[in-house]
């Protein structure tokens, strides 16, 4: 017990009032290098973490070993459930997954064929971490994930054929920035769909200390907006076109592919953890800000004592 004291197993290990805090904070829950640890690792941490909650930890654990498990919990299991997620749909997958898809389809752009392969596959990959992260209080149903899916694929295929038609005579660059413009037009339908429920329902707000407050629309729009989605292929493909005018790099085209990923890769390590820090993940609202409904609700209750709901925006 003496062990634990001050020691709070859910709370982030770095300040969440601060960009760099953020940061540290993502860089450590997206670490690729946990994607390859074993099941059995991962319950070994899940069950360090499941004790220090119980106030009771195994003799000899030190902080450092405390934090690493509270570090392979909040990368592999889901926070609403405690289930372990599959390992696609994990953020530290995010790494390694999206350099792969991100990297072909900025590659493999030339050809109608190509685009809708890549399109449909990096599609179906943003299904499956949206289904993987859900949230449990916000439950999305099999149908609502299914048209989601249809309709962004649908729209990330239309946008991305149709500009790779329109493109046909516009300079290299220009084309090489289709996907990016297909995956947007794509994330554009997508986000709102899979969080309709969010949407027309609200999410839950509370005061300072956590006490339930109500369901809010309004907070559940105002996370949305504040939702990054930073994409990690509208420098890269500025770099290629740059390092295409070197002769040597021309002659070794069977490596294009390859380093096109490498490069993408190199910048998601850094943009997935930042583009999650720009916003902090608990927002605050004024309470003048609210519906009617809920505004009125809490004066009642509460009169001027509570001036601000506080929310998860999510991912």
């Amino acid at each position: 017990m003496a062990a634990l004291k001050g020691f709070d197993i859910d709370a982030p290990r770095w300040d969440q009032s601060t960009f760099m805090g953020r940061l540290k904070h993502f860089f450590n829950i997206t670490d690729f290098r946990t994607v390859l640890l074993s099941d059995s690792r991962l319950d070994e941490a899940k069950a360090l973490v499941e004790s220090c909650r119980a106030g009771s930890i195994p003799p000899g654990t030190t902080e450092e070993q405390r934090y690493y498990a509270k570090k392979l919990y909040d990368s592999a299991f889901h926070p609403d459930t405690g289930d372990r997620m599959n390992f696609i749909g994990r953020m530290s997958f995010q790494v390694p997954g999206g350099m792969a898809i991100t990297g072909f389809m900025l590659q493999f752009y030339r050809t109608v064929p190509a685009v809708v392969f890549w399109q449909w596959v990096n599609q179906s990959f943003n299904a499956l971490v949206n289904y993987t992260n859900r949230n449990a209080a916000s439950p999305v149903t099999p149908k609502q994930i299914g048209v989601a899916y249809v309709t962004a694929t649908s729209t990330a295929l239309a946008t991305a054929v149709g500009l790779n038609l329109y493109t046909k005579k516009a300079p290299p660059l220009v084309a090489r920035w289709v996907p990016f413009a297909a995956v947007a037009a794509a994330n554009c339908v997508n986000i709102p769909m899979m969080r309709q429920q969010e949407i027309l329902n609200g999410i839950s707000v509370t005061d300072e200390d956590g006490n339930k407050l109500g369901h809010s629309r309004k907070a559940s729009s105002r996370g949305l907006f504040d939702l990054p989605r930073f994409l990690g292929f509208d420098i890269p493909p500025i770099l290629k076109r740059k390092t295409q005018s070197f002769p040597h790099f021309r002659k070794i085209t069977f490596l294009h592919g390859p380093l096109q990923v490498m490069m993408v890769g190199v910048f998601l390590v850094f943009m997935v953890p930042a583009a999650c820090s720009l916003f902090p993940q608990k927002c605050s609202m004024a309470v003048s800000k609210l519906e009617p409904e809920l505004r009125e609700s809490i004066v009642s209750q509460y009169g001027d004592r509570v001036r601000f709901v506080y929310f998860n925006k999510g991912l």
